[in-house]
C-alpha cells in the first residue's frame, strides 16, 4: 500500500514504537500522532512524533476521541502493554461496555474489539509489521553457534508444544530441556516465562516462540529484541528458535551481537 500522509501510533512499551516512527518517516509518512500510556510508553517517543497525548491504559473513549480530533485514518499498534497493567485496568465507560461483551478476555479478543471500535470511527488498523518488513526474521541461523543434535531435538519438540499452546491461545513461548517442557508462557509474557524456565532448567535450555496458527498480524505479533536476549542470557538459555517471516527482530544488529557474545543460538524456521 501507499504510505499514508498521517499515521496514528498506539504506543506500548519498549523500543518498538520508536523504531516504527523512524521507519514510517523513511517511508514517507509526514505526520505522526501517538497515543501514549502512563507507565508504559517511553517518554522519548515525544521527540519523534508530531503530537503525543498521554492517557491511562483502559481509556478507550479518550483514544478514540484523540484520533477522531486529529483526523487519523490509519493506525498501528506497536509495543506491548505489561500484563500487570491489564489487571490493574481502570476502564472508562467505553472500555467497560466493550469488555462486558467479551466472553474471553485475552490480548487477541481485547485488541480485536478495539480494532472494531477504531473501524467505527473510520480508522484502519494496519499490520503491526507495516514499515518494518525488513525486520522480519528470515529462515536460518541468525546468530550464535549451530545448535547441537540434542538441541535440534528440543527445538522440534518445543515447536510442537508451542504451536499447540498458541492454537489454544495460552501463550506463544515454551522452554524445553532434554525433552522436557519446563515452562509454558501464559499471561506473564515472554521474558518472565524465560526467567521461570531458566531457573527450573538451571542452564542449557531451549526457548521456542511461534505465531498463532491464525495470527492476526495487526497485533500481538511475536517480537524478539535486546531485552529478550538479555533475559535468555541471564537465565543461561542456549537456544532461541523463532518462526521465520512471522517474528519481528527489533534492533537486529544489537540482537545478533548480544546473542553472539552470550553464546546463544538464534534460529529462525
Amino acid at each position: 500500500m501507499q504510505s499514508p500522509e498521517l499515521l496514528g501510533i498506539i504506543a506500548g512499551n519498549g523500543v518498538y514504537p520508536r523504531l516504527l516512527a523512524e521507519a514510517a518517516r523513511r517511508n514517507g509518512v509526514n505526520k505522526l500522532i501517538a497515543a501514549a500510556f502512563t507507565g508504559e510508553t517511553d517518554p522519548a517517543l515525544a521527540q519523534q512524533v508530531d503530537m503525543l497525548e498521554w492517557m491511562r491504559v483502559g481509556q478507550l473513549g479518550r483514544l478514540l476521541k484523540f484520533f477522531r480530533a486529529n483526523d487519523v485514518r490509519h493506525a498501528i499498534m506497536a509495543g506491548q502493554i505489561a500484563p500487570k497493567n491489564l489487571f490493574d485496568l481502570r476502564p472508562d465507560l467505553k472500555a467497560l461496555l466493550l469488555l462486558g461483551k467479551l466472553k474471553r478476555r485475552n490480548a487477541e479478543s481485547i485488541f480485536a474489539a478495539v480494532a472494531d471500535e477504531l473501524a467505527k470511527i473510520h480508522v484502519e488498523l494496519l499490520s503491526a509489521t507495516t514499515f518494518l518488513e525488513d525486520s522480519l526474521a528470515t529462515a536460518g541461523l541468525v546468530a550464535g553457534p549451530k545448535p547441537s543434535r540434542r538441541e535440534e531435538q528440543d527445538i522440534d519438540y518445543g515447536w510442537q508444544i508451542a504451536r499447540e499452546m498458541a492454537r489454544l491461545d495460552v501463550g506463544q513461548t515454551v522452554i524445553v530441556k532434554n525433552g522436557t517442557v519446563v515452562a509454558v508462557e501464559a499471561f506473564e509474557g515472554t521474558n518472565d516465562a524465560i526467567r521461570r524456565g531458566g531457573s527450573l532448567a538451571r542452564e542449557g535450555a531451549v526457548m521456542v516462540k511461534v505465531a498463532k496458527p491464525n495470527q492476526d498480524m495487526r497485533f500481538d505479533v511475536p517480537v524478539i529484541g535486546v531485552e529478550t536476549i538479555r533475559a535468555a542470557a541471564e537465565s543461561k538459555l542456549r537456544v532461541i528458535a523463532i518462526e521465520a517471516q512471522r517474528t519481528l527482530l527489533l534492533e537486529r544488529d544489537a540482537v545478533v551481537q548480544l546473542a553472539d557474545r552470550s553464546g546463544i543460538s538464534l534460529v529462525a524456521r
